[in-house]
Order: C-alpha cells, then structure tokens, then sequence
C-alpha cells in the first residue's frame, strides 16, 4: 500500500461518489421501488437479483451474496486493491488524494507516476512512427505478413521504434526528461565507455505490456531485420513499475472475459495472444516469455478457478506447458492443456484453420494429468523397463504433488493400462513415492472454530436483529440499553451489531457506507447489505426488535442449561457441586420466564 488515505478524504471521496451513478457506469440498472435491479455481474442469472440501494449506499446480490458499498463494487467489480478503488473514485470526483506517508513513500509514489507517464508518452510516439513514419513501412509490412489487422493493431496500441541509437535520447531531451530518468524506466541504456547513452529499442515492432489498470508499464520488442546474432525480442528490464513475474500480457483487456467464462487460456507469445483475442478467445493471457512464477498463478487465482494452457506445439512450449503446473496446483487452479497440432503455434493454426477451430481446441483440452501421462508415454518407450519406470516416477511425482487420493487412484488406473501391469502395483509405486513427501502438520488442517462458524448460516433470529437495528436507527438506543452480544451466536452478526451499537454510544453513527466501510471482511459486509437491500418499511419495528431480543436471550438460556445438563451427567460429582449446578438450573429457568425489562441484564 502507498500509504493510508485519511479518514477526512476517506469520506470526501465516498459522498463524491454515489453508488447508483458508479455502479450505472458499469451495469444497466432499471428502478424497482425505491431501489435498482440489474443483472448480477458476479455470477451468471437469467433473471435480476442485484440489488442497488441508493438511500444507504449499498449494493447486494440476493443470488451470490456479495455486497458492500461503492469501494466494495469497484474493488470487487475491476479487481484491484481497496486503495486502488478509492484512488479511481477520487479520479473519477476530481478529488486530490493525500496519503499518509512513511518516510521515502511520496517520492517512490512519484517516481512511478513520473516512469508511467513517460511510458504513455513514448509509446504515443512509437504508434505514431508505425502509423506514418517512412522508416516504419518494415513494420507494417511485417504486420501485413503475420495478418494482424488495423484494429488489432489499434486496440493493443502496436508501434515501432525507429532504428536509430538516440532517437530516444534525443526525444527525452526535447521533453525535459533526465536521462538518468530514461534509464531507470528502462527505455536507454548509459554505455560506461565515454559515459553516453543509446536507446534500447530500436528497428523493432513494438508490443506495450499494461498493468491490470490498462496503464502501460514496459515494453516488449520484435527485431524485424538483422543477422539470426541479435535476440528476437527485447524486453524492458525490472523498474518500479514492472516486475516480469507479476504482469501478464493482455490481462487488462481480458479480465471481464476471464471472470465471465470462469476460466483463463495461457499462451506464450504477444502474437499468438493478438490472434485469439481477435478470433474471440478473449479469456487469454500471456506470461513475459515462457516463465510462469506463483505470483502469475495468484494473479489468476482472483479472476478463475480453472487454466487452459495453450503453448507452441514443438518441445520447448510443451515442456514449459509442464513447468507450469506446479505453480498453478500450487493455488488450487484447475489445469488443462490444450495441444495445438504441429507444426504450428495458436497463432498459425488460427490463420489456417480459423477462429471456430481454435475455439474447438480450447473446448476439447484434456485435463492435466491426461495430458502428462499421453506425453510421458510419447516421449519413452513403455515397451522398454527404464522406459517404463520414468513414466511411473514422473506420474507418481505429479500426482502425489495434489494430496487427493481420488486423483492418485484414477492415475494409478490410467498409468497401468497405459503401461501394461496390474492397477494395484502402480498404487503401490505411488504410495511408496508419497511417503518421502513431508506430511503437512496437522495444525495446519484444522479450521479454528470462529472461522467455521463464520462461515455457517447465521440464524433466523439473528439475521432478523440486524435487518431491525439496521434500518431503524431510533431502536439503537433500546438495543443498547437490553441486548448483551454474548446472545448472539454468529461472529460476523456479532461484529455488525458490536460495529453499530458502538457508534451509537460515541454518537458517531453515519448511516450504512460508515458501517461497511468498518467490516474488514466480505461475508461480513454481505450479511450487512442482505439484512437492508430491501427497503419496504417493516411493521411495528420496537415490538419485532423487542421479541427478537427475548428470543436470543432464551436461545442462550436453553444453551447454558444444556450445557450444565452435560456437566449433571458427568460421573464422580460430589454433592455440593451437584447442588450448584442445579441451583445454576434454577436460576436460570426462573430468568428464562422473566421479561427483559426485569431480568434482560
């Protein structure tokens, strides 16, 4: 995080920002009431059930449940941080945002914008010379071979540096930029010999790489003339803004696809990725080269739960296609493997066989472990011992990597028929190789019990306390004074009222985006915004909040006695602590039938 917004601005930003307004940017919302509906965008309906409520702020699905306020909707909605979220609300207000910063934190938050601002700059520059410039004529050449269209290249905003040792240097210079800047954003390089310094890119076509916001971080280069010496591409090294291993290219026009399709197509190359999203195969990303580290894996984790691995059809694309898994298995993605025939990359097969074929491919992609077990088989000779055994020990490895004994069993089924021997001699083999894994400690398995709890459906009762105390404010005070939150079972209906009822003793209560934006967790905030999406008035709202107060509190009673009914039936009491507890029994029946107004505290 660059620092913490204020509280002040906070707020500023939230009251700039109605949620009716934002959310309709994004969505076509229609009235219903005093409400608006649309279409869930995150999850797939046929009929509305997303709920915008324009006099508390909130938003709630009554299918998938995600609510919140109008942070929550853009955090959620475009996938980025809370800070990001308020930081595009605050653009969207005009409203300058103040951090609060530790000490070196402004000047990193401008040296990035200064590297972005630089980068948007110059691949202005670059689109220009592929569009007009003379010199550019070789890359639109290029592009003309490859068949990549105008609005392709329009859309990933393609270019083309011209093949000249300063004419970056020289263009930074006519801008005002350091160059020492230049350097550091990754586009000259300062040559020790003399001291001087030449571009990094030139002679090439040039691919802008974007973060996830769309704003351009790096850039990758294609050589489109020179001797076979000179590397294919050059790509902009690690600067503030760009880590290789954390960027995909592509994401920011893929995402939406992604998250509609619930699944991600990885491919290798810009080209090939240009070629399927133009073929309409819009849920496809592609790594900086063929490296795939645990950050790319996470990255995908937030849009889907299943990968489609589409890689070139010769060895090294399939091998990288099995480097991959492991970081992918890592974060619980489902993976399957797409094999494009050879000779060819998705690029070339899209061009001989057309967009609905690649589509087919995608479709038809094995699962994993199919897909290993087929190539392990393909490249050893199962007729021979050793090539038997390397299978066994690469599918052993693979599977025992996922710790399901369901996989483990179904591939030990599949190797042995591939291989020729018994079902139960490979299951052997397997479980002898899963032995010199680590088990994971059994601490790390066991869910803490708040967390269970949380996770369970809160009680009628409860869910109808909160939709009470939350769309009437005048029974706080009541509340407050009758109410004890041990009554109440479910942590996160707990933290809602405890959230509430502290505002109200401070005076400080601000409405609902006040209390969402408090709730630090997501089921929080959507039990908060299911409890007031629907706004028709309840009646006689002090009785209702007063008879689900005594029904809490007798739940609790009825939870004491059983408990001491237990603590009775426990061998080897002695008399006395027999007649405590059944005095605790008493006493507790007798406060069961007392109203709460003489025996509620």
């Amino acid at each position: 995080m660059a620092g913490l917004i204020p509280p002040d601005k906070l707020e500023q930003v939230r009251g700039a920002s109605d949620i009716v307004e934002v959310i309709g940017g994004y969505l076509p919302l229609k009235r219903a009431g005093a409400n608006f509906t649309a279409l869930c965008p995150f999850h797939k309906e046929k009929s509305p059930s997303f709920n915008v409520n324009p006099h508390k702020q909130i938003f709630h699905c009554f299918g998938c449940h995600k609510g919140g306020d109008v942070f929550t909707f853009v955090k959620e909605y475009e996938n980025v941080t809370f800070v990001e979220a308020v930081q595009r609300l605050a653009e969207r207000a005009r409203i300058p945002l103040e951090f609060t910063d530790q000490p070196g934190q402004r000047q990193a938050r401008e040296i990035k914008e200064t590297l972005r601002q630089i980068h948007e700059q110059i691949a202005r520059r670059w689109e220009a010379a592929l569009a007009n410039d003379a010199a550019g004529q070789i890359a639109r050449d290029y592009l003309a071979k490859r068949g990549v269209p105008a609005d392709a290249v329009k859309l990933f905003r393609l270019g083309y540096a011209p093949d000249e040792w300063d004419d970056t240097v020289n263009w930074a210079k006519s801008k005002g930029y350091e160059l020492p800047v230049m350097e550091q954003a990754g586009l000259i390089i300062h040559k020790e010999e003399g001291g001087r310094y030449y571009d990094r890119f030139r002679g090439r076509l040039i691919f802008p790489i974007c973060d996830e916001q769309g704003r351009i971080v790096g850039f990758s280069g294609r050589i489109l003339s020179g001797d076979e010496k000179t590397a294919k591409y050059v790509n902009s090294p690690e600067t503030p803004i760009f880590t290789k291993g954390k960027i995909f290219y592509g994401l920011d026009k893929s995402r939406r696809a992604m998250a509609d399709a619930g699944y991600a197509v990885v491919c290798e190359g810009q080209l090939d990725l240009i070629a399927c999203f133009m073929a309409g195969v819009q849920n496809i990303v592609a790594p900086q080269g063929t490296a795939f580290t645990p950050d790319h894996a996470r990255i995908l984790k937030r849009y889907v739960n299943e990968v489609v691995l589409c890689f070139d059809s010769d060895n090294a694309g399939q091998s990288a296609a099995v480097r991959v898994f492991d970081s992918l298995l890592a974060t619980e993605l489902a993976v399957k493997v797409a094999i494009v025939p050879a000779p060819h990359d998705p690029d070339s097969f899209i061009k001989q066989s057309g967009g609905p074929a690649f589509r087919q491919l995608i479709e038809r992609a094995d699962g994993f472990f199919d897909y290993y077990l087929n190539r392990l088989c393909t490249t050893n000779d199962v007729k021979s011992d050793k090539g038997r055994l390397a299978v066994l020990k690469a599918m052993a490895e693979a599977v025992n990597k996922t710790g399901n004994s369901v996989i483990a069993d179904t591939y030990a089924q599949k190797t042995a028929l591939r291989l020729g021997v018994l079902p139960d001699a490979v299951r052997l083999e397997f479980r002898k190789a899963g032995r010199s894994t680590s088990p994971k400690p059994a601490s790390q398995d066991e869910e803490p019990l708040e967390e269970a709890a949380a996770t369970a459906r809160p009680s009628a009762n409860e869910l109808w306390l909160i939709k009470l105390l939350l769309s009437h404010d005048e029974l706080a005070p009541w509340t407050a004074a009758h109410l004890r939150l041990e009554w109440i079972e479910h942590p996160f209906i707990r933290q809602i009222v405890s959230a509430r009822l502290k505002a109200e003793a401070e005076a400080n209560w601000h409405g609902m985006s006040q209390l969402i934006g408090e709730l630090d967790n997501d089921l929080a905030r959507s039990l908060a915004t299911e409890a007031t999406a629907d706004v028709r008035p309840l009646p006689n709202p002090g009785q209702q909040i007063s008879d689900v107060t005594l029904r809490l509190r007798n739940q609790n009673i009825e939870r004491q006695l059983a408990e001491l009914a237990q603590r009775l039936a426990q061998p080897g009491l002695t008399e006395v602590q027999q007649v405590e507890l059944l005095n605790q029994q008493m006493a507790l029946r007798s406060l069961k039938r007392s109203p709460l107004d003489t025996g509620g505290n």
